[in-house]
């Protein structure tokens, strides 16, 4: 099975508010009073401060941007990433679920604009100034999530007629350019996945070092963060590499019976799970 039936492209844009405003009188006395230079300082006003609603969106988006990153791996360097076609459903379905979410928190601050103003002008005092405030329709052109899932391109497709032999020739040489960039963005997406679980094993092996520090804390991330990664390479190992899948094994493997009590409780369980991981990293080639 080739990379084009096996994966699809998808591009998010969950798009937000800053509600943040520089007001330059305020910079200019705050520099004059200082004896400092015109550019030494700048002060933005929080234009919906007495609320949390329009950070508490941000970081929902951010939440999203993130779950999206982390079920995908690069296509290109900003833009469509590439999707397994085996996580399209629970990927989708997830989605769904943020956008509901989403599009609940923009309506909830639409709906009470006015009011936060308000809020916002007793919290804000003498900085308040109502020409800051955007109409609400051009607060709601600043919010939006977009979704846009297509096929990876495949070589040969370039609608070219080729009855001469110059443009036979400009085939061939486009078709190889196209060819050489497809292998490089898949070596890419490759690479991501090595290096999100090389990333995690070193993580867990500097976790688990015996300093003598007897007050140490493990938290439950500590297994469930290399737990859920190698779920999630048994599907983003898209070209099927034998050599990741066996790493991916090795570290599942060490951590199989083992729970965040035994790695709190017993000096014996971390180092047998650290020597583990520690091999797994000295095995391969990162």
């Amino acid at each position: 099975m080739s990379i084009s039936s096996s994966a699809v492209l998808v591009e998010l844009n969950v798009s937000t508010w800053g509600a943040s405003k520089l007001d330059r009188d305020v910079a200019d006395s705050v520099n004059i009073s200082n004896n400092a230079a015109a550019d030494a300082s700048k002060v933005y006003k929080n234009l919906m401060a007495g609320t949390s609603l329009v950070s508490d969106i941000s970081k929902y988006a951010a939440r999203i941007r993130l779950y999206h990153n982390e079920m995908t791996l690069p296509w290109s360097n900003k833009g469509a990433r590439i999707l397994p076609v085996k996580m399209v459903l629970d990927y989708k379905a997830q989605m769904n679920q943020f956008r509901t979410t989403y599009d609940s928190m923009c309506n909830k601050l639409y709906n009470e604009y006015t009011n936060l103003i308000h809020t916002a002008q007793q919290s804000l005092g003498a900085l308040y100034k109502a020409s800051d405030y955007p109409d609400i329709e051009d607060v709601k052109a600043k919010y939006g999530m977009r979704l846009v899932f297509s096929p990876l391109p495949e070589a040969g497709d370039f609608r070219l007629d080729a009855a001469s032999d110059d443009l036979r020739e400009l085939r061939a040489e486009m078709e190889q350019s196209y060819q050489q960039d497809f292998d490089d963005r898949v070596g890419k997406a490759v690479r991501e996945a090595w290096d999100r679980l090389h990333e995690e094993l070193q993580a867990l092996s500097n976790k688990l070092k015996d300093e003598g520090d007897t007050k140490k804390r493990y938290h439950d991330s500590l297994l469930e963060n290399p737990q859920r990664l190698c779920t999630l390479l048994t599907k983003l190992n898209i070209t099927n590499d034998p050599q990741l899948e066996q790493a991916r094994r090795d570290l599942e493997r060490a951590l199989v019976g083992v729970d965040i009590e035994d790695i709190k409780d017993h000096a014996g369980v971390r180092s047998d799970v650290k020597a583990q991981v520690d091999d797994i990293l000295k095995k391969f080639d990162w």
